[in-house]
């Protein structure tokens, strides 16, 4: 087969679909491999690479998708990619389209067969193409939530581990997934007092396993907006596999929290579980709302491309040769990850959030 591996093009989103290493691989099983000029670049991987690796690189987003018949790239197709998409297409990347019913729409038009990598579940019910990337969007959730905090940046001047004779910071995480626990143990790393809420007993179980620092409560409606209100930072990690984010906090809520408060909304990809979210790029990541801070950056991987990259294809990996030698449909996590197909929406959880609007 051969396989395409374009430029991403949306603001600031500098990850690419496969490194080197992963190219290397498809070639040495016998199938090909483009890759726009320059899509590696700012991952830290030079077109020689990709040439090293027998990749042929192409002149232009044109060429590749002319040439490519499944096309892997990370972040959901806009508008200079879906000019060149085809019926004939597979697309195989993140979409998100229970909190996208434009994308959705042109995609059923075309009539290709698209596949997102958040859908792709094993039969125990795990995510492995979605787990690297909340795994690291759970990290820089803290990461950049603590600096939200900073006098310099609107917040409330608070040092979210804080030191001797100051108190520390109180951190409210919603969801205790692969993101809700890298928030979490990221935040008790730093000293923070954590609040994290999720209703599986064996998830509740893990987080009072990463310190003594860390609360581990069921979700509650109740006991999360009492926590809200005295939280300093709250993480929004709420997902349910292809459908879209329930709001858990709600506007009222928000405008009760104290002033200079933050909020990252992990889950703005789907929608956001925080009625307050709306979607931003790093290009202006930030907004307020009643003097409460919110970011909802729906790429936040995409700052960390090298890291993110690497993370990705190493999960892509298993799942790319099956896909190559035509298995799809006897593979059961791919096949459970297709959303659309000759122009037909065939995720259960797609097709019961468009129902329910």
């Amino acid at each position: 087969m051969h396989i395409g591996v374009p430029r991403e093009i949306k603001p600031l989103e500098a990850r690419v679909g496969l490194v080197p290493d992963a190219c290397s691989e498809l070639v040495a099983a016998g199938h090909g491999v483009f890759v726009e000029i320059g899509a590696g670049v700012p991952s830290g991987y030079p077109d020689e690479q990709y040439r090293g690796a027998g990749a042929t690189v192409c002149d232009s987003a044109q060429q590749l998708y002319e040439f490519a018949e499944l096309i892997v790239k990370v972040k959901e197709p806009v508008e200079g990619d879906l000019r060149y998409l085809h019926r004939e297409h597979i697309l195989f990347s993140y979409l998100h389209l229970a909190a996208a019913p434009a994308l959705l729409q042109r995609l059923q038009a075309i009539g290709l067969t698209a596949i997102g990598f958040e859908t792709v579940q094993d039969d125990a019910g795990f995510l492995p193409l979605l787990a690297p990337m909340s795994d690291i969007a759970g990290q820089l959730a803290i990461q950049l939530g603590a600096g939200l905090l900073h006098a310099p940046q609107g917040g409330k001047g608070l040092l979210i581990g804080g030191t001797a004779g100051a108190e520390r910071g109180k951190i409210v995480v919603i969801g205790a997934g692969t993101a809700g626990t890298a928030a979490t143990c990221a935040a008790a790393s730093l000293g923070a007092l954590v609040t994290v809420f999720d209703r599986k007993r064996e998830r509740l179980e893990a987080m009072r396993e990463v310190g003594n620092n860390v609360t581990a409560l069921y979700a509650w409606p109740d006991c999360i907006a009492s926590a809200v209100l005295e939280a300093d930072l709250v993480i929004g990690a709420v997902l349910i596999p292809g459908a879209r984010a329930p709001h858990v906090i709600s506007a009222e809520q928000v405008s009760r929290m104290q002033a200079g408060s933050a909020i990252v909304d992990i889950s703005v990809d789907q929608g956001g579980c925080i009625e307050t979210t709306r979607p931003t790029d790093y290009t202006n990541p930030t907004y307020r709302v009643d003097d409460v801070v919110h970011l909802a950056v729906t790429n936040l991987p995409g700052a960390v491309p090298r890291t993110a990259s690497q993370a990705l294809s190493a999960a892509l990996s298993p799942f790319l040769l099956p896909l190559a030698n035509g298995a799809l449909d006897e593979n059961g996590a791919l096949r459970r990850g297709i959303n659309v197909r000759d122009g037909e929406i065939c995720h259960p959880a797609l097709l019961s959030s468009l129902k329910a609007k």
